[in-house]
């Protein structure tokens, strides 16, 4: 079988990322017409808990659902390093993806739009009000590196061009090993080492973020911006208001299902999953005594 070109990843843990992410899995299904493939990543410690249904929709969509070793894995427990956990397990693919499990693809996209050979393909991030003033001389300083010169237009906080520094809710890098090893390792390895840096505050829940831009560069890789449309994140500032209409918007971002409720994509999204599993709410494939009317 020939080798996949993208592998979409994503996280699959109860009570509530594991229902997200056949969602997620179906809109890949519907939105991409290439051959996707898709692995599900589950904390080993987790793998018995999830509801059965979760595992008919993966296989119903033709995706996989692998365990992985969480527990021990970094200083202190953080759950959101689970996805650079995920973005390191072994795959044959020459590109993968990590993708938060509350993301939705809404629109027909292609690989060639959103990946790009010699570059870690990721969105500027919503803001970084949290941060503090050295945030950076703290972390290039911890490798010797000097800062970029580039700048960035943060997405909701345009005011000013900040050094650049992007969302990790849907990263996509080229698996091919380069001076440094393969970059999701080089990524775990970064984190690890900026984790040790206690003068730097927010390290929970920002470290995955705070250690991507590093490791593209500790990679010898190129960062190249994903247009907001790729990756347009819901809620926030922009909270309540619809999706605008003189966009393209491809990939929505919406953090609780609330929020994509706000906007009139739930319905979508229950489309979507019916039209590729035969159900509207994932926990209904596992009723095999009754019937499931919609």
């Amino acid at each position: 079988m020939a080798k996949p070109r993208l592998t979409l990843t994503y996280i699959v843990e109860p009570p509530s990322y594991d229902i997200m992410a056949c969602s997620l899995l179906a809109s890949v299904r519907e939105q991409f017409s290439e051959d996707v493939a898709c692995i599900g990543y589950v904390p080993e410690h987790r793998m018995n808990d999830g509801h059965p249904s979760v595992f008919i929709a993966h296989e119903k969509m033709g995706a996989e659902l692998r365990p992985m070793k969480t527990e021990g894995m970094w200083r202190e427990p953080y759950p959101h390093g689970n996805k650079i956990i995920a973005a390191m397990q072994p795959r044959e693919s020459e590109f993968s993806a990590f993708v938060d499990s509350d993301v939705l693809f809404i629109r027909p996209n292609t690989i060639d739009n959103i990946v790009k050979s010699g570059h870690v393909s990721c969105s500027v991030a919503a803001s970084m009000y949290w941060a503090q003033k050295d945030i950076w001389d703290l972390i290039y300083g911890a490798f010797d590196m000097e800062i970029p010169e580039e700048r960035v237009y943060l997405m909701r906080q345009s005011r000013r061009p900040k050094v650049p520094y992007f969302s990790s809710g849907f990263v996509l890098f080229p698996e091919a090993e380069g001076p440094q090893g393969r970059f999701a390792d080089v990524w775990y390895e970064t984190a690890r080492r900026i984790d040790e840096i206690d003068t730097l505050e927010k390290r929970r829940p920002y470290l995955d973020q705070m250690s991507l831009p590093v490791a593209i560069r500790r990679a010898g890789l190129t960062w190249n911006p994903l247009a907001e449309e790729q990756h347009y994140i819901l809620g926030g500032k922009i909270r309540g208001e619809p999706l605008p209409e003189d966009r393209d918007i491809f990939t929505v971002h919406y953090r609780n299902p609330k929020v994509l409720e706000e906007v009139g994509l739930k319905h979508k999204s229950r489309r979507m999953l019916r039209r590729q599993t035969g159900v509207s709410f994932v926990r209904r494939l596992a009723r095999t005594d009754e019937p499931t009317p919609e």
